[in-house]
């Protein structure tokens, strides 16, 4: 199939739930890697100490200092963020869930935009339905495809704005229902905290978080992210681990194969996953340079958003995401 034109389509299962099974039964020891890491709340505050600083430190300085401060060290804390965010999602920090949502709210501050409980709400349904184009909210749109295309300039502006093209996903999703009582106090945090910010410190202190936000996950190196978890480079595998430097500050996003394999270890003990079980990673595709995966994604014609598997039937279990 031209995957230029449409997505790839399988009417195989998500690779992970079988693979587990099979790891489970060769490498029972582990299930003992299953659990929270209390501290990494201890990173989520120095984070948010960090950015709120910075913020702070860049009130009165020109832009062209904020946008390469937000740049070369912004983008690098937002993104982990992210990634503390989705350790909540995954309440891989506290017991309660109640505690993993506030910590999601907290992570949330120095992002400018709220989404860390929206995030919650779809990410727990693209691990049950990988593929099912109405329920998984990591694929893009058919529209969304089309209209960015395979050249390096709309995929760059993609990029560039795929916060926006990420939140104009949900109306064609099935069974996600995105307004809630959290969801709301999310909001309503988020920007009372980016109210404070502008009124007490001025412009240049709130533009610092949101172009951190931008580049986090935007036209950045750490951008290809997006594209390393689930676009197709090496058909038909279609989930993508990195192993390279950059997991250091990305507390081991990167090892998404083990991620998806199994949802329940935190991230400091992914990387022992694929040491206790090399036989099955190291024998997948995988990537070593996430700006070697950037320029691939912009210049290589045969990538595009519709690079990605599509199943035609559910693939996984009833989800209920709850807040």
């Amino acid at each position: 199939m031209d995957n230029k034109l449409n997505f790839y389509s399988s009417a195989e299962g998500e690779p992970h739930r079988q693979r587990t099974k099979e790891i489970l039964k060769k490498h029972p020891e582990i299930r003992q890697l299953i659990g929270r890491n209390p501290g990494t709340f201890f990173f989520i505050l120095g984070l948010v100490g960090l950015q709120i600083s910075l913020a702070y430190s860049l009130r009165n300085q020109s832009f062209w200092l904020v946008l390469t401060i937000a740049y070369f060290l912004g983008a690098f804390a937002n993104h982990a963020l992210f990634v503390m965010i989705h350790e909540c999602t995954h309440d891989l920090i506290f017991k309660r869930r109640f505690f993993n949502l506030l910590a999601a709210i907290f992570s949330d501050l120095p992002n400018a935009f709220p989404s860390g409980i929206s995030f919650r709400r779809y990410h727990l349904k693209h691990h049950s339905f990988q593929g099912v184009y109405d329920l998984d909210a990591d694929l893009p749109s058919k529209w969304e495809a089309r209209l960015t295309g395979n050249t390096a300039i709309g995929k760059a502006l993609w990029l560039l704005f795929f916060p926006l093209f990420q939140s104009l996903r949900p109306p064609r999703l099935r069974e996600i229902k995105f307004s809630s009582v959290w969801t709301w106090t999310n909001v309503l945090i988020i920007f009372s905290f980016d109210f404070l910010i502008f009124t007490i410190w001025g412009a240049n202190a709130l533009f610092y978080l949101l172009f951190s936000l931008v580049f986090s996950i935007g036209l950045h190196p750490l951008g290809a992210r997006w594209i390393q978890e689930h676009y197709i480079v090496s058909p038909p595998q279609e989930t993508y681990s990195y192993y390279g430097p950059l997991n250091l500050l990305a507390f081991n996003v990167g090892y998404h194969n083990e991620h998806h394999d199994f949802p329940s270890i935190p991230w400091n003990r992914l990387p022992q996953i694929r040491s206790i079980a090399a036989g099955y990673y190291d024998s997948l595709v995988y990537h070593t340079s996430w700006t070697k995966l950037l320029f691939q994604f912009l210049f290589d014609k045969n990538i595009s958003l519709f690079s990605r598997v599509v199943r035609k039937e559910r693939a996984g279990l009833k989800v209920v995401v709850d807040v």
